[in-house]
């Protein structure tokens, strides 16, 4: 026997969107994990501990993963984080893996799941709401009607191609190139709604293209409509 790791979404940011099957997973697990050098770093802890009782008092993994796109670095702290997991997985204890919005969109905890299933233990997904469906909840419009297409892009990549792509756009996490996502907008003549923080404190929502700033927090998403102009 082995404990099973369980990968919980916990949502874009207002605890209130946490699932009852988040909450009640993050309570029966004795360990949970992070991917940050501490519990109190870590925005996902701080959003289950708004409504899991007693979360202070479990064990806490801290798997930071260092911010490179170095495919060698990112495996070698993936196969640590997974090294770790397994140790408490053979004591019997179930792992709790705490992620923003939802496991398997843009996560870290996928490479680290998939260790540890190819290694021999259990491993299950607990969704969340993504960030971008709160994003469209929170500026009270749809991802995509009727035949609309409609493509998710992480934002650290390439993306001015993904701009010319039919249909409507997500681009995630687009603190890191907002500058040229948002100079690219006005040149295509394209508007746009950002919002930052999406569901946390300090959440900021920007109307259009024109009002978007320079730079942003991490957690930044920016939702572009087909034949939106400004």
């Amino acid at each position: 026997m082995s404990g099973t790791l369980y990968g919980v979404g916990v949502g874009p940011g207002d605890p209130k969107l946490m699932t009852l099957m988040a909450v009640e997973t993050i309570g029966k697990c004795p360990v949970i994990a992070v991917p940050a050098e501490g519990r109190e770093h870590a925005i996902s802890y701080r959003i289950a501990s708004r409504v899991v009782s007693g979360l202070e008092e479990k064990r806490c993994l801290n798997l930071s993963t260092p911010m490179t796109k170095d495919p060698q670095i990112l495996t070698q702290s993936y196969e640590l984080a997974a090294g770790r997991i397994i140790e408490q997985l053979k004591e019997n204890e179930d792992v709790a893996y705490l992620t923003l919005g939802d496991p398997t969109i843009y996560s870290t905890y996928i490479y680290i799941h998939r260790l540890v299933r190819e290694k021999g233990y259990p491993a299950k997904i607990v969704n969340g709401i993504p960030s971008f469906c709160a994003v469209a909840a929170r500026i009270g419009d749809s991802l995509a009607d009727r035949s609309e297409q409609l493509h998710i892009i992480p934002s650290s990549y390439q993306i001015e191609e993904a701009l010319d792509y039919p249909g409507n756009k997500v681009f995630m996490k687009a603190a890191s190139k907002l500058s040229g996502v948002k100079h690219t907008l006005q040149e295509k003549n394209l508007t746009a709604v950002m919002i930052e923080n999406c569901g946390l404190s300090d959440e900021r929502i920007y109307q259009t293209t024109a009002s978007m700033p320079e730079q942003a927090s991490y957690y930044t998403t920016v939702l572009v409509k087909e034949g939106v102009h400004d």
